[in-house]
């Protein structure tokens, strides 16, 4: 990933100032208000996906900077969200053609609700950790299915928008990634 900061020795080249002033045709103000609203579930999407914060720390920053560089007109808010995701998505794909990235669960005991008791914590967290056994067997395109779909709490629109597929498709898509997963439980 390319650094994107200067120090006072580099200097820009003139052609690389003017690609990036075409590049980037939202004000300072609008994408500060975007990235506000956006950066916490991309972040949560990517840490999930690639079980690394620091990864998903990287995968941001690449996901916005492809954002602004794009320079696509956007129909409205939601289109602009679900292109981040596409991005962010892509991303990790891309780094999973790499080399292999094994799939880790963050335990999320700050969740509304979390079970406070002592046998509470031991059957959530065995719960937790027989789910996080399972999406690791899943297929990538899977486990982006099930954490947008029910994590992120996407619609099938939003999900296909998100990973470039067709709307039509992801009522089947989820239907046997939860079949799946529930068979990856069972012999948990």
């Amino acid at each position: 990933m390319r650094d994107l900061t200067l120090t006072a020795d580099e200097r820009v080249h003139p052609a690389d100032a003017c690609e990036a002033e075409v590049a980037f045709q939202m004000d300072e103000d609008a994408f500060r208000a975007l990235y506000e609203r956006t950066a916490r579930p991309i972040w949560v999407y990517l840490l999930r996906m690639t079980g690394d914060a620091h990864a998903a720390d990287d995968l941001l920053q690449e996901t916005y900077y492809r954002f602004l560089r794009a320079d696509r007109a956007y129909a409205s808010d939601s289109h602009r969200r679900h292109y981040l995701f596409r991005i962010a998505t892509n991303l990790v794909r891309d780094g999973q053609r790499r080399r292999r990235v094994d799939f880790v669960a963050v335990p999320d005991e700050d969740a509304p609700g979390a079970p406070r008791a002592a046998g509470d914590v031991a059957e959530a967290s065995v719960r937790r950790a027989d789910l996080s056994r399972a999406m690791a067997q899943l297929k990538p395109r899977e486990r982006d299915l099930l954490w947008l779909a029910y994590a992120h709490g996407s619609s099938h629109v939003e999900i296909a928008a998100s990973l470039g597929l067709k709307t039509s498709s992801i009522k089947l898509l989820l239907f046997r990634a939860r079949r799946r997963l529930a068979a990856l439980l069972v012999k948990a």
